[in-house]
């Protein structure tokens, strides 16, 4: 199982480089950077590769929308030339607040995005001919509404590596099997052990619509994990229950918040329904009270060491084939000593 660390930027953009240099030599196999109305999945990577030599640099998740599809390919190659090829490019739809409401882009069809979005990125990298492609969210050479009429279909000056992974972040039952049919990954959030398997027929479905032959030796399950390592298991609970009201309560609409239905989906349904009413109506301390406990112990890796060590077995007995934790240096560098 491979194991990757979530980069913590912060609303300072502050990256500790000596903290980043010691996941590095632990062993760990990736280092993500995500996105959400802040800072940006990419700069940071680009600045980690010069103070790095092994260690693989992801995102998740760049938010499609926010750039075009040849914007990304640039991004990522660019950075896996720097890098000396150890770019992995995370892409997600992320969701209709962010993406109307900061990006003033409309969400439309976030499934026929990303298909189109990953055909033309691969057609990019693999710089086997000009890029064209006509599709229903996005056309190169543009000949809509406003064109020049003089854009022509160009291949990429850069000569990127052909083969660099696309990943998806994904938890509904369809994005999972979008990501399985056209990506060499998914990231989920909030995910159980026991919840990949839940994924297993919706991934499969992928596979079958998949160009070529496509199974599980092909398609990495990589869940990020949130890591909280202390004595005091109550006080690793209590840190967490922010951010998992945040998520179930106020990610979304009351009629779309996908980790609502995830949490659902997974055996919550009523606490999902509890936190969301209380989020929504503003009673966000109440939210937080409302999550479980045991949704935490089930979707995080809480408590002392050998807790810890207990609940990261049920993930290597999982249908997932690697882990993002993502925590405080201090409970990454623990679970290193756990996990590595």
């Amino acid at each position: 199982m491979k194991f990757g660390v979530a980069l913590g930027i912060g609303p300072q953009v502050q990256i500790d480089l000596e903290a980043i240099q010691r996941v590095e030599a632990a062993g760990f196999d990736s280092l993500w950077a995500g996105e959400a109305w802040g800072s940006d999945a990419i700069t940071p990577l680009a600045y980690v590769a010069g103070h790095t030599s092994r260690i693989k640099l992801g995102t998740s998740i760049m938010q499609m929308s926010a750039r075009t599809p040849a914007m990304a390919a640039m991004q990522a190659m660019t950075v896996d030339k720097l890098s000396g090829g150890r770019m992995i490019v995370g892409l997600g739809p992320s969701g209709p607040q962010v993406i109307e409401g900061w990006h003033g882009q409309p969400y439309g069809k976030p499934l026929t995005r990303t298909r189109e979005y990953i055909a033309i990125m691969r057609q990019i990298f693999a710089r086997q001919d000009r890029v064209a492609f006509q599709g229903e969210c996005y056309q190169i050479p543009y000949t809509g509404e406003g064109a020049s009429g003089l854009g022509k279909p160009l291949r990429s000056i850069l000569h990127g590596r052909p083969d660099i992974p696309i990943y998806t972040a994904a938890i509904s039952p369809r994005g999972v099997a979008t990501a399985a049919q056209v990506a060499d990954g998914v990231i989920p959030l909030w995910v159980t052990p026991e919840g990949l398997d839940g994924f297993a027929a919706d991934i499969e479905s992928g596979f079958a619509k998949a160009e070529g032959e496509k199974g599980w030796a092909d398609f990495d399950v990589q869940p990020q994990v949130n890591v909280i390592v202390g004595d005091d298991l109550q006080a690793c609970r209590d840190k967490l229950r922010p951010q998992l009201a945040l998520y179930v309560g106020g990610m979304g609409a009351r009629s779309k918040n996908f980790y609502n239905n995830l949490v659902s989906r997974q055996g919550w349904p009523d606490a999902a329904k509890e936190i969301q009413d209380l989020y929504l109506g503003g009673q966000r301390n109440e939210a937080m009270a409302a999550v479980p406990d045991d949704l935490i112990d089930a979707v995080a890796l809480v408590g002392p060491k050998e807790r810890v060590r207990d609940r990261l077995d049920a993930w290597r007995d999982s249908r997932a084939t690697g882990l993002v934790f993502s925590g405080s240096p201090e409970s990454i560098e623990a679970v290193a000593e756990i996990a590595l």
